[in-house]
């Protein structure tokens, strides 16, 4: 992230956001299945790959193939990718479903 340092003054603001430069990428989130989270279509997330994810935590995901931003719930009885949108369902993660975790998010930037 070299274009951090010509940011100027908005340096220190994206600093206090991004607590692991070298870990830490934005992704933009298409759909609606985590409105009831406060993540909208179009909103950007700020994503820490670093971040251990634990029950609870927003992820990016791929599942079989699939790219998704879910919360991760994790129980005795599995893994669930839960959706924050009564309208869309929660995904139950298989036990031979290939599951990659590719980071937790730990801010959603929201366009006015």
């Amino acid at each position: 992230m070299a274009a951090l340092g010509q940011l100027g003054q908005n340096r220190h603001f994206l600093q206090r956001m991004i607590k692991d430069v070298t870990s830490t990428y934005l992704v933009r989130v298409s759909g609606h299945s985590m409105d009831g989270a406060g993540i909208s279509d179009g909103d950007e997330l700020i994503v820490n790959r670093a971040l251990e994810p634990k029950d609870g935590s927003v992820v990016v995901a791929v599942l079989d193939g699939e790219l998704t931003v879910k919360r991760l719930r994790i129980a005795k009885g599995g893994v669930v990718l839960q959706a924050e949108n009564p309208e869309y369902p929660d995904i139950k993660v298989a036990e031979l479903a290939s599951l990659q975790i590719w980071g937790t998010a730990t801010l959603a930037l929201h366009h006015l």
